[in-house]
């Protein structure tokens, strides 16, 4: 007898944290609906906002554990510095991003804003990512010629572009 209670306590347990679990979900979002909060950067072209994972629109940063070579030949993580550059960008505000489409991560790919500012510009105009012509159709190539004619953030040294350098790690 001792065991059918036991195993009825549990299951009691189970269906009320099913239930709270429940009642705490958020409604759905729908596909294409602007998400606004505060933002986790995750690298220097991701984030997160109230669970929802959204990478930048139109731009490529270096990968987290990417290391690129300053103007001196030194290396250094260019990873690092995107994110960084990011999170300073972000610096707490909200953040505002319209979803343009779904990455086969089942990640956002959105154009996000801080303040009407866009943030994929941002990052590619102080040289911390690339105009990722392929998707963003030269949204941002005045940005990117602007920051490499400047010397600024990767193109003070020398980089392996992100794309390249995501093919050539094996992870």
């Amino acid at each position: 007898m001792r065991r059918k209670t036991s195993i009825m306590v549990w299951l009691l347990i189970f269906a009320v944290l099913a239930a709270v679990a429940h009642m705490l979900q958020r409604p759905p979002r729908a596909p294409g609906q602007p998400v606004t909060g505060s933002a986790r950067v995750i690298d220097g072209d991701s984030l997160e906002i109230a669970g929802v994972r959204i990478r930048l629109h139109g731009i490529d940063a270096p990968e987290r554990d990417q290391d690129c070579r300053d103007a001196n030949g030194k290396t250094y993580s260019c990873g690092r510095a995107a994110m960084r550059a990011l999170a300073a960008a972000v610096d707490g505000r909200s953040v505002t991003c319209t979803p343009v489409q779904v990455d086969r991560y089942n990640r956002d790919i959105a154009t996000c804003t801080v303040d009407g500012v866009d943030l994929g510009e941002t990052m590619v105009r102080a040289g911390h990512a690339l105009d990722y012509a392929r998707h963003s159709r030269g949204r941002y190539a005045g940005a990117e010629r602007e920051a490499r004619a400047a010397r600024r953030g990767l193109w003070a040294g020398t980089f392996e572009a992100p794309a390249t350098w995501r093919q050539n790690t094996t992870r």
